[in-house]
């Protein structure tokens, strides 16, 4: 019995630890392009903070005991053959989860792509610090929750820094909740955000992003203004109901996929639904594997999204949402540390749960 994991974001490396303590028996494949897990929540700081690069990346190989780690890419999902064809070699499965993420999307937008520099990965972090020292200008391009931390890290850097954040929708943060996209909204304008909703990007230039409002000349341009499905289902993010299934045999976990919830309710991409996704399957492959009773096969797990609140980290602050409650200042700052710890000690990094409480609580 082989089940396959492809990708080790949050969906991928939950499910594959999930997996290895409830089957025992199985082989688990974890496949990835890198050998390092990252802790993609805290990726923005280390725009600011180089030296935190360590410190937000687990190697794969310390995370688990029996699981097999393979770096490869992957590049296709054959689920006619259950086969993951990958950059070295083909892998056959019984069972298969896709938890590849989802990729920046630039809606075929001229120049966007060309000019801007997204941030999905370190070396994304690592170019915009480098393009951002000593220049005057920068345009961030989408006010979701990753263009809010962006703009927030690079105003925190220099308050002589000129730092515009555009969002084509009538607020940042959109698809949140009213009261805390209010507190999202002044808790940027205090750090010197200069926000532009309702504006629309059109084009870019090597220096300068063209609006249906006009031109805005920048030094740096970040775009974080959307996502499209993995490379490997050719940018689509297939659409899945709540029991997260391709098919009888293949999952998909995610921000690669679009998952109605058991109440008929779309689900948001952010890591929190990623990683109770992951505990949905790892229930039902435990029970798929383990076999029906009576002759019946299990009844597969359904997912329903209740979002307990919402985070985000604001330059050295933060605005958290736990029910109809915002919170602002240390309280946001000490939610968000917990939370972040608390997943790390859920798949066995105890001691760099510890290390990013401090670094959190350092933020003040």
């Amino acid at each position: 019995m082989r089940i396959v994991v492809c990708g080790a974001g949050y969906a991928g490396v939950t499910l594959a630890k999930r997996l290895e303590g409830e089957l025992p028996d199985a082989g688990i494949v974890l496949v990835d392009r890198d050998p390092d897990h990252l802790i993609q929540h805290e990726l923005h700081r280390v725009i600011r903070r180089p030296d935190l690069a360590d410190a937000i990346s687990l190697s794969l190989d310390s995370l688990f005991d029996r699981v097999e780690v393979r770096e490869a890419t992957v590049e296709a999902v054959d689920r006619d053959a259950r086969v993951i064809h990958t950059s070295d070699g083909d892998i056959e499965y019984d069972y298969a989860a896709v938890c590849l993420g989802a990729e920046t999307n630039y809606y075929g937008l001229p120049g966007v792509e060309e000019f801007s520099i997204p941030l999905k990965r370190l070396e994304h972090a690592e170019a915009i610090r480098a393009s951002v020292e000593g220049r005057s200008r920068v345009v961030v391009g989408g006010a979701g929750l990753s263009g809010v931390q962006v703009a927030g890290e690079i105003a925190a850097m220099d308050r002589e820094l000129s730092v515009v954040l555009l969002e084509r929708f009538d607020s940042v943060a959109p698809n949140f909740p009213a009261n805390f996209r209010a507190a999202v909204a002044e808790e940027l304008g205090s750090r010197g955000v200069d926000v532009r909703t309702g504006t629309t990007v059109e084009r870019a230039t090597e220096n300068a992003v063209e609006t249906a409002d006009g031109s805005i000349p920048y030094d740096t341009f970040v775009w974080t203004g959307g996502i499209r499905g993995p490379s490997a289902f050719g940018g689509e993010r297939p659409g899945v109901r709540s029991d997260l299934r391709l098919d009888s045999r293949t999952f998909v976990v995610g921000d690669t996929a679009r998952v109605i919830d058991d109440d008929g309710e779309p689900v948001p991409a952010s890591a929190q639904a990623a990683i109770r996704e992951a505990r949905v399957v790892a229930k039902s492959l435990a029970a798929l594997v383990g076999g029906g009773s009576g002759g019946f096969s299990p009844r597969p797990e359904r997912f329903s999204f209740d979002s307990p609140g919402w985070l985000v980290s604001i330059g050295d602050g933060a605005v958290a949402q736990v029910g109809p409650t915002v919170l602002r200042g240390r309280a946001a700052l000490a939610l968000k540390a917990s939370v972040g710890a608390g997943y790390l000690s859920s798949i066995g990094a105890v001691r760099d749960a510890v290390e990013l409480v401090n670094e959190e609580l350092r933020a003040d």
